[in-house]
């Protein structure tokens, strides 16, 4: 079965006096996982498709035509891959290839076929997949976690140790606008960021996973001068929009996927803020 939500944009003053559960509402997804299932999330910040492919004992193919006025998915959309669950496959154009955890995928433009498989329906692939508009056909690329050398950065003192692992991302394949990354605490680090940043020039989304289930994650999202925060629990999905500052801290250690789409696909863009600046 394949679901498709719809979230729409919002400006920081329409936020203002939202209570926690219209918060949650339009920026939280709660259910991203579901086996057997496509679960997905159609959000008019810069029009990012994000969301879970969880196949078990039939392969999945993620089928949007009508609802993106084309004749196919990748028709003028290109998407990417991480699979943070059990080993398996998928298949692009007739071409399968194994995927084990951490593996990920960058699958161009006009590509017609893309199927999602598990190779063990108890122990079921979890695809995380993130797809923007795009203008120009670049090659598919798989990203195999042994070949990333991740950027280690933070540092115990600030509580913010951590590995991140980058995907779609201009050193190691081309795209449009898409980039998308794994990050990894380290145990003893609990926030993701922090100095914070916004960039008004590219939306994010984030899901965050591998917690225990009495685990959380306090996300802060809004205008630095007017914070607000989502409780998250394990592999949930939020929307952060371009105004928004993204960052967020747990009760125990946790790993993210975080995807961007905007004017550039430049990683550093980003306006810190400081932290008497924070309300």
């Amino acid at each position: 079965m394949q679901k498709m939500e719809t979230r729409y944009a919002h400006a920081p003053e329409d936020i203002r006096h939202y209570s926690t559960e219209q918060l949650r509402k339009e920026f939280l997804v709660e259910e991203v996982f579901v086996p057997g299932d496509i679960r997905l999330t159609y959000t008019h910040n810069d029009r990012m498709i994000f969301g879970g492919v969880t196949p078990t004992t039939e392969p999945l193919e993620i089928v949007l035509s009508t609802e993106l006025g084309v004749d196919f998915f990748l028709e003028r959309r290109e998407l990417g891959v991480i699979n943070i669950g059990g080993p398996g496959f998928i298949t692009i154009n007739g071409q399968k290839e194994e995927m084990k955890k951490q593996d990920g995928y960058y699958i161009g433009m006009g590509t017609k076929e893309v199927k999602f498989e598990s190779q063990d329906a108890s122990n079921p692939a979890k695809f995380y997949v993130s797809s923007v508009p795009a203008h120009h056909t670049y090659p598919n690329v798989k990203i195999s976690i042994d070949q990333i050398k991740p950027l280690e950065t933070g540092e115990k003192l600030t509580l913010n140790e951590r590995k991140i692992y980058q995907y779609v991302h201009p050193n190691v394949c081309q795209s449009c606008q898409l980039q998308m990354g794994y990050t990894i605490l380290e145990p003893g680090s609990s926030w993701n960021t922090m100095p914070c940043h916004t960039h008004e020039r590219r939306m994010e989304a984030y899901v965050y996973f591998d917690m225990e289930a009495d685990t959380k994650v306090f996300h802060m999202m809004g205008k630095p001068d007017e914070t607000k925060h989502l409780v998250m629990g394990n592999e949930q999905a939020t929307i952060s929009p371009s105004w928004s500052i993204h960052s967020g801290v747990g009760t125990s250690n946790y790993s993210f996927i975080w995807a961007m789409c905007g004017e550039n696909i430049t990683y550093t863009d980003m306006d810190m803020v400081a932290m008497d600046d924070l309300r």
